[in-house]
């Protein structure tokens, strides 16, 4: 039986992700809902130039001041999606039948944003 062993380097190939072709992935969010005590984020993921509405389930997880005086928001997000939605089709069959890779990516966000002073802003 062939050992193969999925790694950064096949993730970054292009029968992955592409990086060469795709150096970035983009997400731009569209409204957000409130969901009982968490928010839920919809948004265009757009991974190998394909472009997906996906909902991220987000919470807040806290405010404070940062050691410069700057205000420091942060969230907890996650979705899940389908693979081949974005065109990641590779796989290789086992020899116990199955298949290497999973369609579904469980991805997991930690975001944190700084407020910018209005005359920083302008």
């Amino acid at each position: 039986m062939e050992n193969f062993h999925v790694t950064r380097r096949h993730l970054r190939s292009p029968d992955f992700l592409d990086v060469e072709k795709f150096p970035e992935l983009h997400f731009r969010s569209n409204r957000i809902e409130q969901a009982g005590t968490h928010q839920r984020v919809f948004g265009d993921l757009t991974i190998r130039g394909v472009k997906r509405e996906v909902v991220l389930d987000a919470e807040y997880a806290g405010r404070g001041k940062d050691p410069w005086g700057d205000e420091r928001v942060g969230f907890a997000a996650k979705t899940s999606i389908d693979r081949k939605e974005f065109g990641l089709t590779w796989n290789q069959m086992l020899e116990t039948g199955g298949i290497l890779v999973g369609d579904s990516i469980e991805i997991e966000l930690d975001v944190q944003g700084v407020r910018v002073a209005a005359q920083d802003a302008a």
